[in-house]
């Protein structure tokens, strides 16, 4: 059975943004055009700020990942260095134990 994926606090908090812009949309959305008040400007710009830092943050959350999987990558040849420099080293006592 798969273990359950544990989201980063920056998943998270994207996905607490997402409903927040959705429920403020809604919310908006349910107001005739000719009711809004003076504060529906204000809504309008706080919208679009939301959605600015939502996008900002799900581009900065790809860049993460692409960064994980580089370093991910990089352990991974490393791992694999160190194991076949042990083999080989492993290697060269049995010769050298065969040969004496």
């Amino acid at each position: 059975m798969r273990e359950p994926m544990v989201e980063s606090p920056l998943e998270q908090a994207v996905k607490r943004l997402d409903r927040a812009v959705s429920a403020l949309e809604q919310r908006l959305a349910g107001e005739a055009p000719q009711g809004r008040s003076k504060g529906g400007d204000l809504f309008d710009q706080e919208s679009a700020k939301l959605a600015s830092e939502l996008e900002k943050s799900r581009l900065r959350e790809k860049e993460l990942e692409a960064a994980g999987a580089e370093a991910s990558a990089a352990l991974g040849r490393a791992i694999a260095e160190i194991k076949a420099a042990l083999a080989n080293e492993d290697s060269n006592e049995v010769e050298e134990t065969e040969e004496a």
